[in-house]
């Protein structure tokens, strides 16, 4: 199976730069452009399945898609909860609580919200268990740069802070095939 991921489009610019996980947010009308592009781009690919975080900014970068097929949205592709830092900035969160950096295991473990373990799980189970269950084939699936980093994280066997440094921006893709459990290198429009 070929599994073709891609990050949604850009978002709004008042959340640029921050921890926006399960927040609700729509596409910028730059972010509305890249997802006519990124349709543009796929229009002669027939994906037998699509897989969709139920988030607004990834619904609204499938909608310019003509797909042959209804997608199936689900929380399992929903970026990692931050809890009450979601919304925030890197300095926002510095100025308002009594943890500082010291180093990427320890800002991420003290960031509210989802645990990174219970996150990691998630996205191994959706990528080894639920989508060889139950698709084949040419696969869409549109999800957050989070969840494609951890993927990286598992895949290439890096650590987690090297896997969020690789730079993944909006719109952009990277192909996974299933036979190998290897990356195509990222693709940007």
């Amino acid at each position: 199976m070929l599994v073709t991921l891609v990050r949604h489009a850009e978002v709004e610019e008042a959340y640029h730069k921050r921890y926006n996980g399960h927040i609700d947010i729509s596409l910028s009308k730059k972010g509305r452009q890249e997802s006519v592009q990124l349709a543009s781009h796929f229009k002669d690919r027939q994906f037998s399945s699509v897989f969709c975080s139920d988030l607004r900014r990834c619904k609204e970068t499938l909608y310019a898609f003509t797909l042959n097929i209804k997608p199936v949205y689900t929380t399992m592709l929903r970026e990692k909860s931050w809890g009450r830092h979601e919304g925030k900035s890197f300095d926002e969160i510095i100025a308002h609580e009594d943890f500082g950096y010291e180093n990427f295991e320890q800002w991420i473990n003290a960031l509210d919200g989802e645990a990174y373990p219970a996150y990691i799980k998630r996205v191994k189970d959706f990528f080894k268990g639920f989508l060889p269950a139950c698709a084949s084939g040419d696969v869409l699936v549109m999800t957050h740069a989070g969840i494609i980093r951890v993927l990286i994280h598992l895949l290439e066997n890096i650590s987690l802070e090297e896997a969020f440094c690789k730079p993944f921006g909006y719109a952009n893709y990277i192909v996974l095939d299933t036979q190998t459990w290897t990356l195509q290198d990222l693709q940007c429009l």
